[in-house]
Parts: structure tokens; sequence; C-alpha cells
């Protein structure tokens, strides 16, 4: 709903919200896959979790470290990483 992509997939109907304040949502696939590649040591996936997480992924991308959520989620349930 923040970002807008003109494909579809994101709509971008949220105007006030920039990308850059959002928090990576975690599940037990996203969250192991953190965890394997070494950008989570937390061991449980609570909001302490999605706040290390997001940090780090803000090391890749300031302006929008969520959208690294579908490649971690799909090499968790997808490739079973």
């Amino acid at each position: 709903m923040v970002r807008n992509d003109n494909r579809g997939v994101d709509f971008g109907l949220w105007k006030r919200i920039d990308p850059s304040m959002l928090y990576i949502p975690l599940d037990i696939h996203s969250g192991n896959s953190a965890r394997k590649l070494g950008l989570l040591t937390r061991k449980m996936n609570d909001w302490k979790a999605v706040g290390e997480l997001t940090s780090n992924l803000r090391e890749f991308d300031k302006a929008d470290p969520v959208k690294y959520d579908f490649a971690l989620f799909g090499l968790g349930v997808f490739e079973r990483f």
C-alpha cells in the first residue's frame, strides 16, 4: 500500500508513509532465512527481532529496507532454505 511500482503489485495508495519507515514483517520462514544469512541473531520471532532484522536490511537499502521481504520468505517456503 506504500510503494508504487506501476505493475499492480504495490498500489502506492498511502502517500504519507515513506517506505523507509516500514518494518519487515517477520514469520517463521523469513526469520529462519534471515538467521541462516546472518541477518538476524535473535532466536525468537518477536518485536526485537523485527527491529534487528529491519536495522540490518537498512544497511542494504535505507530508502526501502522491507523490499527484501518476499526474497527472505521465498527462500524459506519455496527453496526450503
